[in-house]
């Protein structure tokens, strides 16, 4: 691809969580790319145990949220983009594919699938939690012919790479991580700590009665080391 080479926004949809089985026709290529998208991080903290003489929490990092990106779309059928204006049908169809690939639901997860958001450095993975449609313009018989789309999704990160990337694995902070099939909580502790013998101060931390029972998507917290000493 030669530099400056016009690409243009595409949203494609999942079913499931890890990317990989694509929802047939579930794509959607952006008539006009947008002005600009805005990604949101937020950290979460936890409150840390009032020290004495103290009036105040102090407030103990945790993790980092998974990341919110919001995206503004224009749709358009008067002509002014690409010189071929229809006034009978508008905007309609447009919308209609888009809906269809974005908001449409999934009666097996019983949710809307998940979506992939690919432009130029942007790649994003995640859900939605909001869209709006503004209808802008219209033809004399109400049809619209110009509205805009504002999305907001939410990120979607599986354990691996929230890993990788955080690329953190000191046993004096504190982690959280999600149970996988296969998954023991002495192993879990391993991976931690490096040592498996923290796995019952693992699982009182946690309230877990039964740790031999660990279920799938389970998140586990794993207190800082030094809390245990």
């Amino acid at each position: 691809m030669s530099q400056g080479e016009l690409k243009k926004l595409v949203i494609k949809a999942y079913k499931d969580e890890k990317f990989k089985d694509e929802v047939g026709d579930g794509e959607y290529t952006t008539m006009v790319n947008p002005e600009k998208y805005a990604v949101a991080y937020k950290p979460l903290y936890n409150k840390k145990d009032q020290a004495q003489g103290t009036s105040g929490w102090q407030a103990k990092f945790a993790k980092i949220a998974p990341q919110d990106l919001d995206l503004e779309l224009l749709f358009d059928s008067t002509g002014a983009i690409d010189g071929k204006p229809d006034l009978k049908d508008g905007i309609i169809s447009q919308i209609e594919k888009f809906k269809k690939v974005v908001f449409e639901y999934d009666g097996e997860k019983h949710k809307p699938h998940y979506l992939m958001v690919k432009w130029g450095a942007l790649l994003f993975k995640g859900s939605l939690v909001d869209l709006s449609i503004e209808y802008k313009l219209f033809a004399p018989d109400g049809t619209p012919i110009r509205a805009v789309a504002k999305l907001k999704l939410k990120g979607s990160i599986d354990d691996d790479l929230r890993v990788a990337r955080e690329n953190n694995q000191s046993p004096d902070l504190t982690h959280y991580r999600i149970v996988k099939a296969g998954d023991t909580l002495p192993l879990m502790t391993y991976r931690i700590y490096g040592d498996s013998k923290y796995y019952l101060e693992v699982a009182k931390a946690n309230n877990i009665a039964q740790f031999r029972k660990l279920t799938p998507g389970q998140e586990i917290f794993f207190p800082p080391l030094k809390k245990f000493a």
